[in-house]
């Protein structure tokens, strides 16, 4: 199979990529085989929201029983909201657009065209290291970033990647007042949605604003991850102005096309991606989450004044 076709000339479902040097039927083999990407659907084949998470279960499942090697299903989706366990009502779209509630980390967030989402499905030692999971991502799409010419990095206390604005005080001003009266540093309760296009997400590259470039919310079960990252590469961030992405409210979103200035597809980026994700993720040393032993209070008898 060659470029989503049979031999036959009909298309299939499916592009599989294995990347795996030696593959046995062994559960022993299985449990220490490198990564298989599965190229599931872009375009006109991009894949519905509660199709994906079906077949992330039965991957997992897979995974799980030690029937299949790690697996990173790579993917578009039609437009859809998606809500974490950790979403606050407040956060969501203010018109009653549908969100789909799932069982990962973080908040809510957007899918849809021009946004590459891959769901690694891989087997990790327990106890797991549910961050450094999280930290091999970030670090596969900050290589994939800097492979197209753009300078990408971690915010301490936010997941995901992260294109760097300027210093508060280089900062243009927003409805003529000095950002040292934006709102949004002082008032929790503030709502940008609600407050005219100067304070929308999709616009943070233009206030030079730090936004996000790849959301990161994952969720481990037995031992075995499941959700993912969605890398922005050419999508309309304006979906992202009908809620708080992330439950942030004094950032933004970017995209690859518009942080580089030129049109980035997704056929561009998937490759690049699957090259990364196997530098860090597949040849990762796997460990435990480390323990610290409990400390232990030391006891002292007395005896009782006579």
């Amino acid at each position: 199979m060659r470029n989503g076709r049979r031999a036959d000339g009909e298309r299939a479902d499916v592009q599989w990529r294995w990347r795996v040097t030696r593959l046995t039927t062994s559960r022993e083999a299985l449990a220490v085989s490198e990564l298989r990407f599965v190229r599931r659907g872009f375009g006109a084949e991009a894949v519905e929201y509660q199709a994906a998470w079906d077949e992330q279960r039965r991957v997992h499942a897979a995974r799980f029983a030690d029937e299949i090697p790690d697996t990173v299903l790579l993917l578009e989706h039609p437009p859809v909201y998606t809500a974490g366990r950790r979403t606050a009502d407040s956060e969501r779209p203010l018109d009653g657009t549908p969100v789909v509630d799932v069982d990962r980390g973080g908040k809510i967030t957007w899918h849809g065209p021009g946004q590459l989402v891959g769901y690694p499905i891989q087997k990790l030692p327990r106890p797991v290291d549910v961050v450094a999971h999280v930290r091999r991502l970030e670090e596969a799409l900050i290589r994939t970033c800097a492979e197209f010419g753009l300078e990408t990095t971690r915010v301490e206390g936010r997941s995901g990647v992260w294109v760097l604005g300027d210093p508060v005080e280089q900062r243009p001003a927003l409805g003529g007042l000095s950002l040292d009266f934006d709102p949004r540093l002082t008032d929790e309760e503030f709502d940008p949605r609600l407050n005219g296009p100067e304070y929308a997400p999709s616009n943070a590259g233009q206030r030079r604003e730090d936004r996000k470039i790849a959301a990161i919310g994952i969720r481990v079960a037995k031992g075995v991850t499941m959700h993912g990252f969605a890398l922005n590469v050419n999508p309309d961030n304006k979906w992202f102005d009908r809620i708080i992405p992330c439950g942030i409210r004094d950032a933004g979103v970017a995209s690859l096309a518009n942080e580089l200035g030129r049109d980035v597809t997704i056929a561009e980026v998937l490759p690049v991606v699957e090259r990364h994700l196997t530098e860090v993720m597949a040849t990762a040393e796997l460990r435990p989450r480390a323990i610290e032993p409990k400390a232990v209070e030391k006891v002292t008898e007395t005896t009782p004044a006579a």
